[in-house]
């Protein structure tokens, strides 16, 4: 399977259907007076089945936190790109901020983030690495 979180949740569905039906046999053996080796083998199938369910539920839970912060970081970067592009338009934070509907203080440091991720030091430079593309090329200077 190639989504992880699904294969994690058949292996909980399949572990706990399992220790559910071992369990009931279990009980049913144990009232009905069943051998003492019997229900050992039983107590332990429960057992290694009740860890598969406990590790696949712990895989699922990281699996969906891994997933949650993974989107956070998305839509980060989407508003922090969707900053750039506004900067490099050339509008103010301010003009900025009303039209993404955020705060300015917001917009503010999305642009900081911007410029310290690119190493950048102010708009200036941003517009400059964007423009310096769109340019002819230099001839370079002959030495005589």
């Amino acid at each position: 399977m190639d989504d992880p979180k699904k294969a994690y949740k058949v292996l909980l569905i399949f572990s706990s259907a399992f220790s559910i039906l071992v369990g009931v046999d279990l009980i049913t053996d144990f009232s009905s007076g069943g051998s003492g080796s019997h229900l050992i083998v039983e107590g332990l199938l429960l057992t290694i089945s009740a860890g598969f369910f406990i590790y696949g539920a712990r895989q699922l839970q990281q699996a969906n936190t891994r997933i949650r912060s993974l989107q956070q970081d998305m839509d980060r970067l989407t508003a922090e790109q969707e900053v750039g592009f506004f900067l490099i338009k050339g509008f103010s934070l301010k003009e900025i901020s009303d039209l993404r509907n955020t705060k300015i203080k917001t917009t503010q440091q999305q642009a900081q983030c911007i410029y310290q991720k690119s190493g950048l030091a102010n708009r200036s430079e941003l517009s400059a690495l964007f423009l310096e593309d769109l340019l002819p090329p230099q001839p370079l200077p002959s030495s005589t």
